[in-house]
């Protein structure tokens, strides 16, 4: 199958092409055509499986963009996940002129209500925050046609249970509901059965765990000389870019206080950090300008970076999807990845656990001797270097390259509003309505896509656009 047999927009399709999505992956396959039919699904499918995307495209499809109001709300367990999935979506959807925002706690609340006050079409957001948003009435959940509940396995450990419940029966009763879980618990069944109509299930099972493209292995140590066994693999192993996992904040802390005394260019990211900071250090991962990231379970759900060659277990998870869900950050798109895992042994028996839910052994590997070790150090000391010395930064892939974010400077403040832009904008020569793509206006300041290509021609030939009869400076949107 190819995306194309599934007779959706042009814009949609081009977007595809832009990301580089060739064909559906096997949950794509599945689950699409039901959501495009509107029918309710559960979809069993561990992570790395492209699920995002299989409801992203249907919601973007699916989206009324002349309607400006709500219509799907997708439903998350951390906000690292909800400012991923917006992010999917907004690229699945850029071209369509579809606009999605994310909501999550440790945000101010006025900042979210401004953005849900314009042209918002689907939400992303954690149970707790979208309740508060619902009770404040700055969700308008009217005319939501489409819940996707993400990651419910997730939910259900973390206690959610109560407040998806809650929201699914504020929603309209005529909507299109879909579930995406690792396993399907007795609760989630239930779930379903209360507030779902006769859904398909879906297992997905054989591309999830990608173990064709995944090398596990274990080392048998003593905590004590976990560190020891840490730096001496990555020196042997030579990442390009290497996640470590801990099973606590704590630990997090710990482990990168003493890579970083041992001189590794190392980011961490766990939950007593300010959302800024984690945003921050997820961009600097993603452009790779540090190797290796320590991590705790729950800030890591938001992770989907292709070029990660390593993963560390410095601790066995203590649940067995969390097993599953790390190893796969690896090994992604067609690339090859390592996944170490340390195990003392108290973690003996968590380690059989986690064979037993995987359905194969995992190998014991052998510790590198000195040499490698030795040489390793060399040439990961110079590949960090080069990081450092020559600032070596690699910009953010342009995904939409004929697309072009303006930064205009004035907004609210100056009683503008999006209609006064579009009529400003398409009253240039060569631009018409349809190369004018989403539009955020801000308090002091406003952003504008520029679609099909005519944003460098436009900035080249206009520094300061007439808008409402007042003179505003453009110029290219900076990150």
């Amino acid at each position: 199958m190819l995306f194309e047999d599934l007779n959706l927009d042009e814009h949609i399709l081009k977007a595809l092409k832009n990301l580089g999505f060739n064909k559906p992956s096997q949950v794509q396959e599945k689950a699409i055509p039901y959501l495009l039919r509107g029918e309710d699904i559960i979809v069993k499918s561990q992570t790395g499986s492209g699920k995002t995307a299989s409801f992203g495209i249907p919601l973007c499809e699916k989206t009324q963009v002349e309607n400006s109001v709500v219509q799907s709300l997708v439903l998350v367990p951390t906000r690292e996940l909800a400012m991923q999935v917006k992010e999917d979506i907004s690229n699945i959807g850029r071209l369509k002129k579809v606009r999605a925002a994310a909501i999550f706690g440790k945000q101010p609340f006025n900042d979210q209500i401004r953005e849900l006050k314009q042209r918002v079409h689907i939400v992303i957001g954690t149970p707790g925050r979208v309740i508060d948003h619902i009770n404040r009435g700055t969700l308008k959940i009217d005319n939501i046609n489409f819940v996707v509940i993400d990651e419910a396995d997730k939910m259900l450990n973390m206690g959610f249970i109560d407040q998806i419940k809650e929201i699914l029966n504020e929603i309209p009763k005529e909507r299109v509901t879909s579930l995406f879980s690792a396993t399907i618990e007795k609760e989630i069944e239930n779930l379903s059965k209360n507030y779902m109509k006769s859904p398909e299930v879906l297992n997905v099972e054989s591309k999830v765990l990608n173990k064709a493209k995944i090398e596990e292995s274990y080392l048998h140590v003593e905590d004590k000389q976990k560190f020891k066994a840490l730096w001496t693999n990555i020196y042997s192993e030579i990442p390009d870019s290497a996640i470590v996992f801990c099973n606590t904040k704590d630990k997090v802390k710990y482990v990168y206080g003493l890579m970083k005394r041992e001189g590794f260019l190392v980011e961490e990211l766990h939950g007593d950090m300010l959302q800024n900071e984690r945003m921050q250090v997820m961009e600097k991962f993603k452009n790779k300008e540090f190797k290796i990231l320590v991590a705790t379970d729950i800030a890591a759900r938001g992770i989907h970076v292709d070029s990660i060659t390593h993963v560390f277990n410095y601790e066995v998870p203590m649940e067995k999807e969390s097993y599953v869900h790390r190893i796969g950050r690896t090994g992604r798109a067609g690339k090859e990845g390592k996944a170490i895992t340390f195990v003392d042994n108290y973690e003996k028996r968590f380690l059989k656990q986690i064979e037993e839910y995987v359905g194969h052994e995992i190998k014991e590997g052998e510790f590198p001797t000195d040499e490698k070790v030795r040489e390793g150090k060399k040439k990961f000391k110079e590949s960090q270097n080069d990081l450092k010395d020559n600032k070596k930064k690699i910009s953010k892939e342009t995904i939409h390259s004929d697309v072009v974010k303006l930064y205009i400077n004035g907004g609210k403040k100056k009683k503008i509003r999006v209609i006064d832009i579009v009529g400003a904008i398409s009253n240039l020569e060569g631009i018409t309505g349809d190369d004018i793509g989403i539009i955020d206006v801000q308090d002091g300041c406003s952003f504008v896509d520029i679609l099909n290509g005519k944003g460098k021609k436009l900035l080249s030939s206009y520094k300061e656009i007439s808008v409402k009869g007042k003179k505003v400076k453009i110029q290219k949107a900076k990150k």
